[in-house]
């Protein structure tokens, strides 16, 4: 038979269904790699494994752990006010705009910036340095909570009562407290310094954390294995592609809801939680004038819909190009702004019947990050009728959160890296080597989180490497080279041909005004309001681990400029016609449209000679000799 007939017989079999051959990576078709193209790019099986890979991706910790403080501790209702201006002002269109450009390129995190305006594509590595230092720390959070998930597996919880080995002579149980003789008899015997269980099994069983960062002390090898057993459970969700991510999250998306509903039923059914809903909700507007509760509202949008990480792009990236990804946006940013909220109920009607149960104010008990994760909460629930029972469905509840949004997350870091070497590293079993090797580097690097200081590792990662600074730096730049440079109105353009309509003109005022300027201000307010990193309001850093941690958080804001200066010395001419080189989509247009549904004109040159519409124009009616630039 003819080479001909061979791959006419082989794209008949295979048409549009992108199944991977035996020792094929996903996407690597038989007819490809005969005709000498690249490796074709797979894409979703359905509309549902993109929905709940985002809403797996998105909807992680911070929506149970930090929004409800936050909400309590900036005004409790009032902090709705600036949450819901940053959200419609900054991350929804960044949330649209990622997933957007992904789809519209067909590209990962760092090559849609390279194929729709080079100059800035720097913006996709600044995220890939993101995303790779927050996939080191933000896993450790999972092996705290398998550990907690085996120790539940007791007759007693262990950190409920104070007869265990790593107890104090100062561990006093949270009940006693309710006993006025029995509490003053102990501040009486000079342990006006106590400790509950929880805090002493928390900081002396989980952690033997150390004296600070200087005595970063050996591995804690309980900690080492679950780290481990969460790393290889993540490379069997994401190794095969979307095909396998798009299924695994069909259990790890949808089941911490269940769990979230059903802790919620728990709560407020519990006496006391009247109490901790109003603490939680009570309005406060005079908070409004404080620029920190801004700061908050900002900062909390970006982390919690993972933008500017440049997952939510390899994401959309797998989308067919005309999918409607408008429409499925505004419904996810729904579901991820109003699981924040509900967790809130979930989270203080517990926090509300532990006060009650200690007879202590509710502030006193309010915690945010890992102390509400492994210190309140546990200590709530070994309160509870069948604590083990709700131990274990918290715990749960905490790894499928987290661990979605963490493969999620390394599926976006390796599809930036692999879409930068195509033809090299979709071949074969090269992927799964190559997710194997960011892996397992990833894991030895967090090895230095579990140490007995690891705690303070973790921290320096959590408070520069991933933070608000470096996501507002990123965002600006993603608003500024899609509205003004390669230009809002084109986009919107290639928006009509992919959706067949045009989106709400809010996106495109947030896009070209609004979100730039709230990115701006709130930046410039946390630098201005900017205070050195402490553990437990009492440790201060030493100086040479503060400048570890701005190097962290540098490493990824001066790629930016970095590459503009570098692809601007690489082009020839003077200096402004060099700009307008760098600055023009790459021949051919940034367009992933199919070759027989072509109709949308790319722009070949995006500056405007006439001035009109900022510096892009739309792509000339008539044809433009190669050398009239």
């Amino acid at each position: 038979m003819a080479q001909k007939e061979k791959l006419q017989c082989l794209k008949d079999f295979h048409k549009d269904t992108l199944k991977p051959s035996p020792g094929k990576s996903p996407g690597t078709r038989p007819e490809d790699e005969a005709e000498g193209k690249h490796p074709q790019r797979e894409k979703w099986a359905s509309k549902l494994d993109f929905v709940l890979s985002v809403a797996g991706g998105f909807v992680g910790l911070g929506n149970v752990w930090r929004f409800p403080y936050l909400c309590y501790k900036n005004g409790g209702g009032a902090f709705l006010i600036p949450y819901f201006i940053f959200l419609f002002g900054g991350g929804l269109p960044v949330f649209f705009l990622e997933v957007s450009l992904g789809q519209f390129t067909s590209e990962g995190g760092i090559t849609c910036w390279e194929k729709l305006c080079p100059i800035f594509t720097g913006i996709g590595y600044a995220s890939i340095v993101i995303v790779s230092l927050l996939n080191i720390y933000y896993i450790v959070i999972l092996a705290w909570g398998l550990y907690y998930l085996f120790q539940c597996f007791q007759p007693e919880l262990p950190w409920a009562k104070c007869n265990q080995p790593w107890n104090t002579e100062r561990c006093i149980e949270d009940t006693y407290r309710k006993n006025k003789s029995l509490w003053l008899a102990a501040n009486a015997s000079g342990f006006s310094n106590f400790t509950s269980p929880v805090t002493e099994f928390w900081e002396h069983n989980v952690l033997g954390i150390t004296s600070g960062i200087e005595d970063i002390g050996p591995v804690k090898w309980d900690l080492a294995l679950c780290l481990l057993l969460v790393w290889v459970v993540c490379f069997f969700c994401i190794w095969k592609g979307v095909k396998t991510t798009g299924k695994v999250v069909y259990i790890t998306a949808t089941f911490p809801f269940v769990m979230l509903i059903v802790l919620l039923i728990r709560g407020v059914t519990l006496p006391g939680a009247s109490a901790g809903i109003m603490f939680y909700l009570y309005p406060d507007l005079a908070r409004l004038k404080d620029p920190e509760v801004w700061i908050d509202a900002g900062t909390q949008i970006f982390f919690s819909y993972a933008i500017c990480l440049g997952a939510m792009t390899s994401l959309g990236s797998y989308n067919k190009y005309k999918y409607n990804c408008y429409r499925d946006c505004l419904l996810l940013g729904a579901l991820n702004s109003g699981t924040s909220f509900v967790s809130g109920f979930a989270i203080f009607s517990v926090l509300g019947f532990m006060a009650q149960e200690q007879g202590v104010e509710i502030a006193d008990v309010a915690e945010s990050g890992p102390g509400l994760a492994f210190i309140a909460y546990p200590k709530a629930v070994s309160m509870m009728p069948f604590p083990t029972v709700w131990a274990v469905l918290f715990f749960i509840m905490l790894l499928l959160l987290g661990l979605d949004s963490q493969f999620v997350e390394v599926e976006g870091q390796i599809t930036s890296l692999v879409d930068l070497y195509p033809s090299f590293l979709r071949k074969g079993y090269r992927r799964e080597i190559f997710i194997a090797i960011i892996c397992s580097i990833s894991y030895l690097l967090g090895l230095t989180m579990v140490t007995k200081g690891g705690m303070y590792v973790f921290q320096l990662f959590d408070y520069y490497a991933a933070s608000g600074v470096c996501l507002l730096w990123v965002a600006f730049f993603e608003c500024v080279a899609v509205a003004w440079v390669y230009g809002v109105d084109n986009y919107y353009d290639a928006l009509e041909d992919m959706l067949g309509y045009r989106p709400n003109a809010w996106m495109k005022w947030s896009w070209t005004i609004i979100t730039p300027l709230l990115c701006m201000g709130c930046f410039i307010f946390s630098l201005v309001k900017y205070k050195p990193l402490t553990y437990n309001k009492i440790y201060e850093y030493p100086d040479w681990a503060i400048g570890i941690g701005w190097t962290l958080a540098l490493t990824s804001m001066i790629c930016i400029p970095m590459v503009v200066v570098i692809k601007i010395i690489r082009s020839d001419g003077p200096l402004i016609e060099r700009i307008k080189a760098v600055a023009a989509p790459v021949r051919g247009g940034a367009s992933s449209r199919p070759a027989d549904h072509r109709g949308l004109k790319e722009l070949s040159y995006p500056l405007d000679p006439n001035g009109n519409k900022g510096l892009l124009m739309k792509a000339p009616t008539h044809t433009i000799v190669e050398t009239m630039m």
